[in-house]
C-alpha cells in the first residue's frame, strides 16, 4: 500500500507535505505509510489519503492482479455483468424482453438475498442481472407494484455487493435506480429506505457530504410515516449512515448522537429483519463497534462487543463486521494478537468473499502479520494473509 501511495503521489508530482495536506494527516505520517512503517487500518484515515490521491481506498489496498481464488475471482468477474443490467434497467423506457411470472421473480429474489447474505457476492451477481432485467419488464404488467418493491430490494442488493466489490460508482448507479423504483411506488417507507441505499453509495464514493445531506432530508421526509410499517427500522437505518457520514467528515460528537438516537429508536423496535436491514439493537453496536474502531476507543469497542451477540443476526453479512472489527480493536489495543487472529479466521468461516476482499480487513491482517514474526500464531496468519491477496 505504501508503494501504490508513493507512485500515486509522484505521478502527480507532489510533495509529501503537499499530499498531506490535502489528506488532514501530518507529513510525518504520510512518510511513515509510503516506507511501510505504519499500516494505515483506519479506514477514515484511509479515505482521506485516498481522496487527496483521487481514487478509492480500494485502489490503494488491493492487488491488480486478479485474485487465485476462483470465487472471488468469480464474483470480480461479474462486475461488469451486472453494471450492464443497472444500466439497462430505465424506468422511463419500455422494457424490451418478457418476464417470467411474478411468483417466480419472488422466489429467485429471494435466493438473490439469501445469497448476499452469506456473502456470497458471486453468486448474487451472477443471478441478478437476469432477475434485474425480468423485474423491469414486469413494473409494466399487472403486478407492477409488487414488481416495483422486489426491483427497490434488487437493486438494494445489487449496489451492496458492488459497494463490498470495490465499485463505489457502480454501487451509486444501483442505488439510484433503487429510489427510481422507490419514487415509481410511491411508497415512502420505501423511499426512506432507497434513501439509505443512496447515502451508503454515496460515502463509499468519497463524497460524505452528500450522504449526510441524502440521509437527513430522508430522515425529515419519512417523519410522518413513522405509524407505518417498517417506518421505524428505516429511519434507525437512516440514523445509522448518517452518524457514519459524520465521523467520515471528523465531527464525531454528531456521530456519537446519531448513534444515540438510533439505539433509541432499536429499543423501540426490538430485533428485526425488515427490508434486509436488520435493525434493531444488535446491529446498532454492530455498526457502533464499525465506527468507533477506526476513530475512537478500540477498549470500548471490545467492551462493546462483549455485551453483544451476532447470532441474534443469523445472517454473515452482518456477523463478519462483528468478528472483523473486534479483531482490529483487539490489534489496535496491543498483546492481544492471538485473541485477534481467532477473531479473524471466524470472520473468514462466516463470509470468506467479504474478507478476501474488504481492504480494512486486508491492512489489519498485515498489521499482524508484521508483529507475529514467528510468534505463536504467525503460520495461521501468514496463511489468511496469502489467501486475502492472493
Amino acid at each position: 500500500m505504501g508503494t501504490e501511495i508513493r507512485a500515486r503521489r509522484l505521478l502527480r508530482g507532489w510533495s509529501i507535505r503537499f499530499a498531506a495536506s490535502r489528506a488532514g494527516v501530518s507529513h510525518a505520517t504520510w512518510s511513515r505509510i509510503e516506507r511501510g512503517l505504519q499500516t494505515a487500518d483506519n479506514r477514515f484515515m484511509l479515505a482521506a489519503i485516498a481522496a487527496a490521491l483521487e481514487c478509492t481506498p480500494a485502489e490503494l489496498v488491493r492487488p491488480a492482479v486478479p485474485a487465485s481464488d476462483r470465487v472471488t475471482a468469480a464474483a470480480r468477474a461479474g462486475v461488469l455483468g451486472l453494471r450492464t443490467a443497472l444500466v439497462d434497467i430505465d424506468l422511463t423506457e419500455p422494457p424490451g424482453r418478457p418476464a417470467s411470472p411474478i411468483a417466480e421473480l419472488r422466489r429467485s429474489a429471494d435466493l438473490v438475498g439469501a445469497l448476499y447474505r452469506t456473502c456470497d457476492y458471486a453468486g448474487a451477481a451472477h443471478l441478478l442481472p437476469d432477475l434485474l432485467r425480468h423485474l423491469h419488464t414486469e413494473t409494466a404488467g399487472p403486478h407492477h407494484r409488487d414488481a416495483l418493491r422486489l426491483l427497490c430490494e434488487a437493486t438494494h442488493t445489487a449496489s451492496s455487493v458492488l459497494r463490498s466489490l470495490g465499485h463505489p460508482s457502480d454501487a451509486w448507479l444501483g442505488a439510484q435506480q433503487c429510489r427510481d423504483a422507490a419514487d415509481a411506488a410511491g411508497d415512502p417507507i420505501l423511499q426512506g429506505h432507497a434513501a439509505y441505499v443512496l447515502a451508503s453509495a454515496a460515502i463509499a464514493c468519497g463524497s460524505h457530504q452528500r450522504g449526510q445531506t441524502l440521509a437527513e432530508r430522508a430522515v425529515d421526509a419519512l417523519s410522518p410515516h413513522l405509524a407505518r410499517p417498517g417506518g421505524l427500522e428505516a429511519l434507525g437505518s437512516l440514523h445509522l449512515v448518517a452518524a457514519l457520514a459524520s465521523r467520515f467528515r471528523q465531527r464525531p460528537d454528531d456521530s456519537r448522537d446519531w448513534l444515540t438516537a438510533a439505539s433509541a429508536l432499536a429499543r423501540r423496535t426490538g430485533e428485526t429483519d425488515t427490508m434486509g436491514l436488520f435493525f434493531g439493537p444488535t446491529n446498532v453496536n454492530i455498526w457502533w463497534m464499525s465506527i468507533e474502531v477506526d476513530d475512537g476507543d478500540p477498549i470500548r469497542v471490545v467492551e462493546i462487543a462483549r455485551r453483544t451477540d451476532p447470532a441474534v443476526i443469523p445472517v454473515g453479512v452482518r456477523q463478519v463486521f462483528y468478528y472483523a472489527d473486534t479483531a482490529r480493536a483487539l490489534a489496535r489495543i496491543g498483546g492481544r494478537d492471538r485473541e485477534a487472529i481467532r477473531f479473524l479466521l471466524t470472520a473468514e468461516r462466516v463470509a470468506p468473499q467479504h474478507v478476501r476482499t474488504c481492504p480494512e480487513t486486508t491492512a489489519a491482517i498485515r498489521l499482524l502479520l508484521e508483529r507475529s514474526r514467528r510468534q505463536s500464531g504467525g503460520t495461521e496468519l501468514r496463511a489468511l494473509y496469502e489467501r486475502v491477496t492472493s
